[in-house]
């Protein structure tokens, strides 16, 4: 996926040079891959050969860091998050149509269904408990003072 038109293949713009190059260019987010199969990128020409370092690079999947620092728009498509907010979308859409069809037998107003929950936004309907205490309070706890 990465190394299509990268210069990672075999002879071409400089075969070892030019990943030499890329490596350092993109040196962190290799290492945070390479960290995943035991490897890291101080082992790339003694226990990890240039070739098997283009082989791994060349079939990264989308969601791998390197992929992520080369291509972050592609690869938040290849996401279990944009996947799963997709489904959500899909979700409050069959919803709304089971609702609209619901009412249309029954004469009535369309009830709004509640949309599918997501990470992140909180619930109308959630209670609260308590309230902010002034810090004037606070400090009079803290000094004792009535």
């Amino acid at each position: 996926m990465v190394g299509g038109d990268e210069g990672i293949q075999r002879g071409a713009r400089g075969g070892i040079i030019s990943l030499a190059a890329f490596v350092e260019e993109h040196r962190e987010a290799l290492n945070a891959d390479l960290l995943q199969t035991g490897f890291e990128v101080d082992d790339i020409g003694c226990a990890l050969s240039w070739g098997a370092l283009g082989a791994f690079i060349k079939h990264l999947p989308m969601t791998s860091a390197l992929v992520r620092e080369m291509h972050p728009e592609e690869s938040t498509w290849a996401t279990t998050m944009k996947t799963n907010a997709i489904l959500a979308d899909i979700y409050d859409v069959l919803s709304a149509i089971n609702a609209n069809l619901s009412a249309i037998g029954s004469g009535r107003r369309a009830k709004q269904p509640k949309p599918y929950p997501r990470p992140g936004k909180k619930d109308a309907n959630t209670q609260h408990i308590g309230t902010a205490v002034p810090i004037e309070e606070i400090n009079k706890l803290f000094r004792r003072e009535e």
